[in-house]
């Protein structure tokens, strides 16, 4: 049985599927499993996950793209076009395997490109609220894996699931996380509370356009606490260099890390070190909350929210329409916690069905080998 598992996107997506890919080799010997990315880096980055897993053996390979658009990609990282094209320059290695299991819906479009025998299967990445991760052509996987009921009933809800055709209880970028490193490294050399902004990409949701500068000016010019600005990957990686001259604006604030898109943003190491969470509408709010701790969010579109579904995760703590007063909304926060414990608590609970503490890539990765099974014999 082949197996492919494609990262034709940004690399923050890989955490969420390449564990089970691991698992997958390492527990069932009779599948052969391939990695493929479409830049060097991204291949040398899945290599260095799939190092955390040395026992276990995969296959690396570097998909089909003109150096012309290899390098677009590589400088200013990948967008719907690369996407695309991604997929149609290798329809043929694609149709070589019984299934590809992807973390985005971008992949779909291999169904319109004529590709009809592998099985596409659906990791998801992030556990958010947005309306993005419940459209309705997730109907169009074959299989699916979920986090937990917040989500199953959302797509059930919807007619985006089918019985028998996807398994809850899976979040493997929480087993890449353990496998890591078992404990945040410290990152200031004080013992001030540490605040995480992290803005969402998506100029229609983030607060970043209205609110940003002036929220790190804010934290530039105070001194209780430290801050980490590590907005959502795609932030800035179609203006990198946009990126790199907020770098330089706040370099010489010791308080302050400003990371426009390291690994060190995807892998979970400022959600773990942070002690409050400032955002909008990014799905690392549930990561956040694996450890129940105050919150603020930003509305700064002026949405209709309290009975909205895609901002469910609002309820989780203070929401702000400005930032006028962040100094006493950051105090209130941490005093105000203790009402909304309960609230987040609940919300994880809903949002990551775990049945213990172990890991959950073991379990996908045997869910799908289950489904693939037994559409092989269904088939015969």
């Amino acid at each position: 049985m082949r197996i492919v598992f494609p990262y034709i996107a940004q690399p923050h997506q890989t955490l969420h599927s390449l564990p089970i890919a691991m698992e997958m080799a390492g527990r069932h010997p009779n599948t052969q499993i391939h990695i493929a990315c479409t830049t060097q880096a991204h291949l040398d980055y899945a290599r260095y996950l799939a190092s955390f897993y040395p026992d276990t053996n995969v296959q690396f390979d570097l998909l089909r793209l003109p150096s012309v658009l290899r390098k677009r990609v590589e400088t200013h990282g990948p967008n719907a076009l690369s996407k695309i094209l991604s997929l149609a320059m290798n329809k043929k290695y694609f149709s070589s395997f019984q299934a590809i299991v992807v973390p985005e819906r971008t992949s779909l479009y291999l169904r319109r490109m004529g590709l009809r025998g592998p099985r596409l299967i659906w990791t998801r990445h992030g556990a958010g609220d947005r309306a993005i991760g419940f459209a309705r052509d997730v109907r169009e996987f074959d299989f699916v894996l979920l986090s937990g009921r917040k989500v199953e009933r959302r797509l059930l809800a919807d007619g985006s699931l089918r019985p028998g055709h996807y398994v809850t209880g899976i979040y493997a970028k929480f087993d890449m996380v353990q496998r890591m490193e078992s404990r945040p490294p410290q990152l200031f050399d004080n013992t001030r509370p540490t605040i995480l902004y992290n803005p969402h990409f998506n100029r229609a949701l983030s607060s970043w356009p209205r609110f940003g500068l002036d929220t790190l000016d804010f934290f530039a010019e105070q001194t209780r606490f430290n801050v980490i600005f590590a907005p959502h990957y795609r932030l800035f990686d179609q203006n990198r260099e946009l990126g790199r001259r907020i770098m330089r604006r706040y370099a010489k604030h010791g308080h302050m890390i400003i990371d426009p898109g390291s690994t060190r943003s995807i892998d979970m190491t400022y959600t773990r070190a942070a002690d409050l969470y400032l955002g909008d509408v990014s799905s690392q709010i549930a990561e956040f909350l694996i450890k129940p701790r105050p919150c603020l969010f930003l509305n700064s579109h002026a949405q209709d929210w309290e009975d909205n579904p895609n901002y469910q995760f609002w309820n989780l703590g203070q929401v702000l329409t400005d930032v006028d007063r962040l100094d006493w909304a950051l105090e209130r926060a941490f005093i105000a916690q203790p009402q909304f414990l309960q609230r987040q608590r609940e919300y994880i609970r809903e949002t990551f069905e775990f049945e213990d503490e172990g890991p959950t890539a073991p379990v996908g990765a045997d869910a799908i080998v289950h489904y693939l099974r037994e559409t092989a014999l269904n088939a015969s």
